[in-house]
């Protein structure tokens, strides 16, 4: 496997950050941090883009790009995570920071900036569901220093830092389904480690079946988390905003989380979310990761010829497959009510759904 540090190893935190991820910018970086803030609630991209074009002309905005290298690594990343805030706000995922057409479209001040963070922190594409959720998450109480980053994004109330949703208004449906993002690669920690069990192994081999089965269980109990999800995800508010930031990273092929391109690796299968290449739904992550995912595809190969086999071990991996198909209908289908406009619905539906709230309660996240 790609030698990586302890603090970028999957197989520690999945892709998870390996501390908390800031939550304020200090010094002359606490424009960019109102600006995300303000980007985030406003109802259309038209308002989001005013605001920056506002804060290039009368704030420290544009001379922030001399100070990206004096940013300790945890900073930028949290830099870099409000800058794709206000990227995916204003619409302009779909550019490449080192494009020579994003200066006719994006703010060229604001794009400097952009271009500068996304080669400090390893991306070529700054926008994706990793920056948007993964780094963009806190635990409602402060955590003891022992608790490792996946063990909190697993057990404590989560809050969003930047919310798309006003300070004092309820979690937004694109915030709460980040945070079951941030909760699904929590959990989906062991198929990375099950990944790496089977990365290099023959078919036949012992162990092959006892990881397979492993990863179906691991899958289920994923997909049966995202189920309880889905109750709170449709009953809170939308936006015309946020469901265009929505559409926007699913035309980029930037919404598959992690955890699901790192079973997809070993399993090989179909069923994306979308029907891009594999490269075109890794190229929102981090150049280190993108080199694991590309070594675990390798290293998967013998195990995949299960794949045209009969006998115990094919039969689990064949379950294996079964229960990724599903665990990412149930993801599609988060996303999906999250990009749809709020509406009354139909009383039995409500009806219903709030039966559901009663009956199991509402999930912690987002309790604010």
């Amino acid at each position: 496997m790609t030698s990586l540090p302890d603090s970028d190893n999957p197989l520690v935190h999945g892709f998870l950050p390996h501390r908390l991820p800031a939550l304020h910018l200090a010094g002359g970086w606490t424009d960019l941090d109102a600006l995300a803030h303000a980007t985030a609630a406003v109802p259309s991209r038209e308002e989001a883009r005013l605001l920056v074009a506002e804060a290039c002309r009368t704030s420290t905005l544009p001379s922030l790009r001399h100070r990206v290298a004096r940013l300790s690594d945890h900073r930028a990343r949290a830099a870099a995570t409000r800058l794709a805030v206000i990227v995916a706000a204003c619409g302009w995922t779909e550019l490449d920071p080192a494009s020579a057409k994003a200066t006719r479209v994006a703010n060229e001040q604001f794009l400097a900036l952009w271009t500068s963070l996304a080669h400090r922190g390893d991306y070529s594409r700054l926008v994706g569901l990793p920056t948007l959720a993964l780094f963009n998450w806190a635990p409602l109480r402060r955590p003891g220093r022992a608790v490792p980053v996946d063990q909190l994004a697993r057990t404590d109330s989560l809050v969003p830092i930047v919310r798309w949703s006003g300070a004092d208004r309820p979690l937004s449906r694109l915030d709460r389904l980040m945070l079951a993002t941030v909760r699904l690669e929590a959990h989906g920690v062991w198929l990375f480690r099950l990944a790496e069990t089977l990365a290099g192994r023959s078919p036949g081999d012992r162990s092959v079946s006892v990881a397979l089965r492993r990863m179906t269980r691991v899958q289920h109990a994923l997909h049966g988390q995202l189920r309880s999800c889905a109750v709170t995800l449709g009953l809170a508010p939308a936006t015309g905003q946020q469901c265009a930031v929505l559409a926007s990273l699913a035309a980029q092929e930037a919404l598959e989380p992690p955890v699901l391109l790192a079973a997809d690796a070993v399993l090989g299968m179909g069923g994306r979310m979308g029907t891009g290449s594999r490269y075109q739904q890794r190229r929102h992550l981090a150049a280190r990761h993108r080199a694991w995912l590309s070594t675990l595809d390798r290293r998967s190969a013998a195990v995949r010829t299960l794949a045209h086999r009969r006998g115990a071990d094919a039969d689990a991996y064949r379950d294996a497959q079964e229960s990724l198909v599903a665990l990412r209908c149930a993801y599609a289908g988060l996303v999906r009510t999250a990009a749809q406009p709020a509406t009354t619905g139909c009383a039995g539906t409500a009806h219903r759904r709030a039966q559901d709230v009663r009956r199991n309660g509402p999930p912690v996240d987002g309790a604010a």
